[in-house]
């Protein structure tokens, strides 16, 4: 029986079919580590978006009497309820995210497509239709007058009304207050993680304070990750007067200290939000991307293909857009997923002293409060919290870093 021998051009073919970031996943998949955290950011990340279906004071649904009410759905958007943007946005995604995964499951198993080759215009266009309907909520907001329907259901049924009512797994708000006892209140069956000094319920602000973490983390690096390609491409790529003002100004940035400097930005602010933290996070970190972007289009430039388009008379844009910043992107993406734990940090530090945006639920304004009164499930739920999810990302981090290093590739 003879071997059969497969045509070289039949050979190539396929192995043209297998894209860059095909094998980088291939290489990731392999470091069990790297998909354990990859697996645990999924899992915070569906906490952090349907955390009103594990912690809110409106029920789903209630009938009392002949009147049948839904809450929960009318208050997702109620701005006196969510007064912040990032709960307003998470709430929005209750919905975008599973049509974003019936679309990429439909493509992958239905039709066999790889991710790599339509992922990145399919997160375009979700990005633009989740931020479009968030400026639409924010420009037309909705609000509703506040009713408190725990004590509703509990009167109605104090007066023999028939009532029939089903809740979030805890019916209770992160702004909820409860200033009977005066002092923090021990976990117990009406408060799993206990409560703080106003009586907010620890368990619903850790879960809404994931919200905060990741959107911190996401949106900071975003920004100084876009400063810095912008820069570090400007400086690599035309070299000269656009080198020396850029690099001049990149070890300047690098001469401040970068919390402390974040540290005066925050105190300058008077009424500080979430997205004030974003900004000065986002506008102090972009010195490190910058000299990484330099770096690599100083080295891409000089190639044989870049030399050839430039050739060819292709326009300095389609030069460094299609054909340099796309090979510049491996370093950048892992600096990014180490920035996001590290903006974690920075914001939970923020928080912990006192200068983050005090009406978030932060896990380190809890944290700062477990100080201040001496309790240790005020200290224990965020301090974990933030080192759990710190690591995770971590973990994921250097399993794309080693993925992306074709030493290490088998």
């Amino acid at each position: 029986m003879s071997d059969v021998v497969m045509p070289q051009s039949t050979v190539l073919e396929d192995e043209q079919k297998i894209s860059y970031w095909t094998l980088v996943w291939q290489q990731f998949s392999k470091n069990k580590l790297a998909i354990f955290g990859l697996w645990c950011i999924l899992v915070l990340l569906a906490i952090a978006i349907y955390a009103p279906v594990l912690a809110s004071s409106k029920p789903f649904y209630v009938r009392i009497g002949a009147q049948v009410h839904y809450p929960f759905f009318s208050s997702l958007f109620d701005r006196n309820l969510y007064e912040n943007g990032v709960d307003l946005f998470f709430n929005l995604q209750m919905f975008l995210f599973p049509i974003l995964l019936i679309m990429i499951f439909g493509r992958v198993l239905l039709f066999g497509h790889d991710f790599f080759e339509f992922g990145g215009r399919l997160m375009l266009a979700y990005g633009i239709v989740s931020v479009g309907f968030f400026f639409y909520h924010q420009f037309y907001p909705h609000q509703e007058t506040y009713k408190d329907w725990v004590s509703t259901v509990v009167e109605a049924r104090k007066q023999g009304e028939f009532v029939e009512s089903y809740w979030p797994l805890r019916d209770l708000s992160y702004r909820d207050t409860n200033l009977e006892g005066g002092h923090p209140q021990a976990p117990g069956q009406r408060h799993m993680l206990g409560t703080d000094k106003e009586g907010r319920d620890i368990f619903a602000r850790m879960v809404y304070g994931t919200r905060i973490s990741l959107t911190i983390g996401i949106i900071a690096v975003s920004i100084y990750i876009f400063i810095g390609i912008v820069l570090g491409a400007l400086a690599g790529f035309f070299g000269g007067a656009w080198d020396l003002v850029i690099s001049r100004a990149i070890e300047i940035m690098l001469c401040f200290p970068t919390f402390f400097l974040i540290l005066t930005l925050s105190a300058l602010i008077e009424n500080k939000s979430i997205f004030h933290v974003m900004l000065i996070i986002g506008f102090t970190r972009w010195p490190e991307v910058a000299r990484l972007v330099r770096a690599e289009f100083l080295k891409l430039k000089n190639m044989d293909y870049v030399q050839a388009a430039i050739a060819l008379g292709f326009s300095r844009g389609r030069v460094i857009f299609y054909h340099v910043l796309p090979n510049a992107l491996g370093p950048v993406i892992v600096t990014a997923i180490f920035g996001i734990a590290s903006s974690i940090l920075i914001e939970s530090s923020l928080s912990f002293l006192g200068l983050g945006d005090l009406s978030a639920p932060s896990w380190g304004e809890i944290l700062s409060q477990g100080r201040q009164e001496f309790k240790l499930w005020l200290i224990l739920a965020p301090g974990m919290a933030i080192f759990f999810l710190v690591s995770v990302f971590n973990l994921v981090g250097e399993g794309l870093q080693d993925a992306m290093d074709p030493k290490l590739r088998r």
